[in-house]
């Protein structure tokens, strides 16, 4: 890919990001927060669901974007949602947090960046 990005791969990184803020203010609650509420968990879910569920249409509409751009670390969200979606009753709340707090901002900053870089080439 030469900097340009297809817009309805355009579109779904839009989603993407609009579930990564979401996560970013679910974590700003803090983790005693998280532990203490179990509609913060259940929301934390459904939150990484949606990601999963984002990534999957990239990979229904692009096929070849995930595998042009391994830095982004998409399939690993698709692989979270997978085990959140189908294994309700595996799901470790703990692990839950980490990759909330630890691995969906890196995701989110790398796509910023992509889509940042995607837009400067297109204006020249």
């Amino acid at each position: 890919m030469t900097g340009e990005i297809e817009p309805v791969v355009s579109r779904l990184l839009g989603d993407l990001l609009l579930h990564t803020d979401a996560v970013a203010r679910l974590v700003a609650r803090g983790k005693d927060a998280y532990d203490d509420d179990e509609f913060l968990r259940y929301a934390a879910e459904d939150l990484l669901v949606r990601l999963g569920e984002v990534v999957a249409r990239l990979d229904r509409n692009e096929p070849d974007f995930i595998p042009e751009h391994p830095e982004l670390e998409l399939r690993n969200l698709k692989d979270t949602r997978n085990v959140v979606a189908h294994g309700y009753d595996v799901v470790d709340f703990g692990i839950i947090w980490e990759i909330l707090a630890e691995n969906v901002p890196v995701v989110a900053e790398r796509v910023r960046k992509l889509l940042d870089t995607a837009v400067s080439a297109s204006a020249t």
